[in-house]
């Protein structure tokens, strides 16, 4: 391991990955968006609500994160725990790194 407890590969990878992660990530948040506001309920109250999601998913790392290699664990962590990845999509990475985010997650 290196810096940071990850490898250069690593790193690599993630810098690879974290656009197609948060796309399908804010894809699925459109997708419940779309669903809320196609669902019963008051315009306003649909608006409103949607509002607050929108308020609240942006500050989510499938969303916008600070791209540098001291936060890709954390960041890694933070997307599992969002559900924004899973573990298999982990699976190109070392053992190492599956190793350190397991004890964390």
């Amino acid at each position: 391991m290196s810096e940071y407890g990850l490898t250069k590969k690593d790193w690599d990878l993630f810098r690879e990955k974290i656009s197609d992660w948060q796309e399908a990530y804010m894809n699925k948040l459109n997708k419940e968006y779309i669903e809320l506001l196609s669902g019963e309920g008051r315009p306003s109250e649909k608006f409103w609500t949607l509002e607050e999601r929108i308020r609240n998913d942006k500050k989510d790392t499938g969303v916008q994160l600070k791209i540098s290699r001291s936060n890709c664990i954390p960041n890694i962590i933070s997307l599992l725990n969002e559900r924004a990845i899973t573990m298999k999509d982990l699976e190109e990475f070392s053992d190492e790194l599956k190793e350190t985010i397991l004890k964390y997650c």
